[in-house]
């Protein structure tokens, strides 16, 4: 039965895929693949001509999302495939996918080709030529070669400009020496550009590993956007993600703007700083494990990241760069270390009250156990040490939270009601099953604030709605992300081998049968937000599920809460502070400069530098009120943690600037107030 199908990751050993992938592999794949969605998934698609044109649709756009590279041409040429993929799918054709791999491939070294001849070439500045900017979704694919190199040379010009004007803001000084500095930029810029088009073609192995994958995921993402294949290092990094320890040599990695792969953070206790010779800013030069080498220079961070995180690859060989300019080879082993992104700390807020303050960035949990301890836990271990010091109130943040285990969500929301449903799973047969806290009694039971944000996601959603339908929390913030499902990673074989799938099985609704798929959670108070009309959430995802309803159950609600007098209080708060003005001034800045930007003019450093510094003094003027702002309240460690962070210097340098960016943060003090003003009148209700 479908039902038995739970939230949560399957597990199964298995190798990296190399260079050599051949057609007899991804046709297992795709075949594989069209299998264990038809079997798995909440929705699954008929294979059939409309499933063909927009899978078609997606994979081309995977190529070339930016249509920097395609041509028109090899655009038609690929159209003699949009109503043939069904067939090859349903036949187990797979030698359709070479003639892409090629053109790709053909384009990227023309492309290359094209920037090194520039390097020779003198660059107009005059305002000859025009700069044209547009919004992604009018992006077009280039008419043909000539085309190509136009565009090649105008990027290069701007990029140029711009990197001058960064460089020093006083245009007098850019333009008494501006063809010395132009001629020593312009080769270092070039080789950017080449480096990274390198990295395109090492993207997954080789640009035939990539393509393949991109079709497989165009299969899958036609079902629905939370679907995807899965190599086995991305399985990893997925997982990692959610776990709250893993395997890992503790280095974290960056791209540098010389292209250089550079240590930017060394997790303390992990097998890099218990070895003391890494140090942050040293260069990654290769990284060797068994028979396979991978060269950083021109390679993405994203695959350097893969190649660590393999689980063939437990012991590396990291040759380093020193600052002073010595190379060394350094052997590693992974050792379990604990994700530092996945830690909750407890603080005190004081203003007119003393409230408790959580921020949970993600519902991690113990991978390793189906009954192991994650979020929930260490939630109630940080709640415990609050409430030794009196509370009054909680503020638990979960913005930019993406969601996680949905079993820690349960956890969680079961820790602030005292018995009851909590939400209701539907099966792709029709079936359902209500999740439930089955444990009478409440941690804590006085005022709860919930923040949330558009990017509060899935467990996130979980956990707001449980509250606010049980009128246990008062919801502030946005407008949630709107995603209502649930996945599993399933194997495409028995082995895994071939890869896996992360695959929507489920969708979940709220006790009251109410769905916020495609929705979101709506606070019960909106503040403004720097993120509004990105459309980020899912209901500007192409092929989301659709929102709907069912049954709901009955539950014990609490009283109402005050909620139209906290909004009213609020809005007065709101309409009186700057800082929230500057938000909404700042958010249309950008979206004017960002999304919508449309306009042209000649290429000329006059213009550049008008436009940069146009935009920046913008900027700056209307960001002032929120870089200089500072809240009234005051917020410190629980006594227990001051006393573990006493011990270590570099955890009391961390821990000033944690304290700093929370007593900043514009949310965290509207969250207060609004907390401070249900403490006043929840007495009177």
């Amino acid at each position: 039965m479908l039902k038995n199908i739970r939230p949560f990751l399957l597990f199964s050993f298995i190798s990296f895929f190399g260079y050599s992938q051949n057609e007899a592999v991804f046709c297992d794949q795709v075949k594989a693949l069209k299998t264990v969605v038809e079997q798995n998934h909440y929705q699954p698609k008929i294979i059939d001509d409309s499933l063909s044109t927009h899978v078609f649709d997606l994979f081309v756009h995977n190529l070339d999302e930016d249509k920097r590279l395609l041509t028109i041409s090899d655009v038609t040429i690929f159209e003699n495939d949009r109503f043939s993929i069904d067939d090859y799918i349903n036949n187990n054709s797979c030698d359709f996918i070479d003639k892409y791999a090629t053109v790709l491939n053909e384009r990227i070294e023309k492309s290359k080709k094209i920037i090194t001849s520039l390097e020779s070439e003198n660059f107009d500045y005059s305002g000859k030529d025009t700069l044209r900017f547009t919004p992604q979704a009018k992006f077009i694919y280039f008419k043909n070669e000539d085309a190509i190199k136009r565009y090649w040379s105008k990027r290069l010009r701007y990029n140029i400009l711009y990197t001058l004007v960064e460089n020093d803001s006083v245009l007098a000084h850019i333009q008494s020496d501006f063809k010395t500095l132009e001629s020593e930029l312009k080769p270092k810029l070039i080789q950017k550009e080449l480096c990274k088009l390198e990295e395109l073609q090492n993207r997954l192995g080789s640009v035939d590993h990539f393509v393949k994958e991109a079709f497989l995921n165009a299969y899958v993402h036609y079902h629905d956007p939370n679907s995807s294949f899965f190599n086995a290092s991305e399985k990893e990094l997925f997982e990692n993600s959610l776990s709250n320890d893993q395997l890992s040599f503790g280095i974290i990695t960056a791209k540098n703007d010389d292209g250089d792969i550079t240590i930017v953070h060394i997790t303390p206790g992990s097998s890099a700083f218990n070895n003391g010779n890494f140090e942050v800013n040293d260069v990654i030069k290769s990284l060797h494990s068994n028979s396979e080498t991978l060269e950083t220079y021109c390679v993405s961070n994203q695959d350097v990241m893969s190649f660590t995180s393999d689980q063939n690859h437990n012991t590396v060989t990291f040759k380093i760069k020193k600052q002073n300019g010595t190379l060394q080879s350094i052997e590693l082993t992974k050792t379990k270390t604990k994700t530092e992104e996945n830690t909750v700390s407890g603080y005190i807020i004081e203003d007119k009250s003393k409230v408790g303050y959580i921020s949970i960035p993600s519902f991690y949990s113990d991978l390793e156990s189906p009954n192991g301890l994650g979020l929930a836990n260490d939630v109630a271990k940080e709640l415990y040490k609050l409430q030794k010091e009196s509370i009054e109130g909680l503020i638990l943040d979960l913005r930019f939270n993406g969601g996680g285990s949905m079993k820690e969500a349960a956890d969680l929301s079961g820790m602030f009601i005292n018995k009851g449903p909590l939400s209701i799973l539907r099966y792709p047969n029709g079936e359902t099953y209500t999740i439930k806290d089955m444990n009478r009694g409440a941690l804590f039971t006085k005022p709860i604030v919930v923040l949330v944000n558009n990017y509060s996601a899935s467990a996130s959603e979980f956990f707001a709605a449980s509250m606010q339908d049980y009128n246990r929390a008062v919801i502030v913030g946005s407008t949630t992300h709107g995603k209502a499902s649930a996945q599993v990673i399933l194997p495409l074989d028995i082995d895994g081998s071939l890869g896996f799938s992360k695959l929507t099985v489920e969708k979940f609704y709220r006790v009251t049968g109410k769905s916020h798929q495609a929705q979101g959670v709506v606070p019960d108070i909106i503040l403004p937000n720097l993120y509004d009309g990105f459309n980020t959430q899912e209901e500007f995802s192409d092929y989301a599920l659709k929102n709907d309803s069912i049954a709901g159950k009955n539950y014990p609600k609490l009283k109402q809460l005050p909620i139209n007098q906290l909004k009213k209080q609020s809005l007065a708060r709101v309409n009186n502070n700057s800082t929230f003005e500057a938000v909404k001034k700042l958010n249309q800045l950008i979206i004017k400069n960002y999304f919508e930007l449309e306009t042209e003019y000649p290429i000329t450093l006059d213009n550049v530098y008008r436009e940069m510094t146009t935009y920046r003094n913008e900027f700056e003027t209307i960001n002032s009120p929120l870089k200089n702002h500072s809240s009234g309240f005051t917020i410190e460690n629980t006594v227990y943690s001051k006393e573990v962070i006493s011990y270590n210097d570099d955890k009391k340098t961390i821990n000033q600037a944690i304290l700093k960016d929370l007593k900043n943060d514009l949310y965290i003090e509207e969250a207060q107030a609004i907390l401070q003003d249900l403490l006043n009148l929840i007495p009177l209700n």
